[in-house]
């Protein structure tokens, strides 16, 4: 075999397993839209005011924010389950936060799913708590009210 044909063969051999890579480690692109993400700072003001608190769930490691029911790691199939039985209790306008807070959003297992059944129960009135680092950055370090 020839050094040209080497050289041919061994680009394709990376680039398909570059592509195979990438199809099997990547997250699935994102589900929410910018408005659907709220600031921790309004949500901040809005627990600070104590009038009009929406059902706020924690997704994923632990509740940190004050009024959020723990539903745990969505990523694990007995949480989905609870989170949909906690949901099924709702009317579908009822304004409802959710907040991961355990990584990175392109890492995060849990933020994708929680989205996703909120969309397929046509829930209407649903926000992402923006923690883009995670909770204890975005959340704790600058002060917000923690449980």
């Amino acid at each position: 075999m020839s050094f040209k044909k080497t050289i041919q063969i061994a680009f394709f051999l990376i680039l398909f397993w570059l592509f195979i890579y990438q199809k099997t480690s990547a997250q699935n692109p994102v589900n929410w839209t910018s408005d659907q993400l709220l600031q921790p700072s309004e949500l901040a003001a809005v627990l600070k005011d104590n009038k009009e608190i929406p059902v706020i769930f924690s997704i994923g490691p632990g509740a940190v924010v004050p009024h959020s029911k723990d539903i745990g790691m969505i990523k694990e199939e007995q949480n989905m389950k609870k989170f949909r039985e906690e949901l099924q209790n709702l009317p579908k306008d009822t304004s409802v936060i959710i907040y991961c807070g355990c990584c990175p959003y392109e890492h995060c297992p849990n933020v994708r799913p929680a989205i996703q059944l909120l969309k397929d129960m046509k829930f209407t009135n649903y926000k992402l708590l923006d923690l883009p680092h995670n909770i204890k950055i975005d959340w704790i370090n600058k002060g917000y009210p923690t449980q």
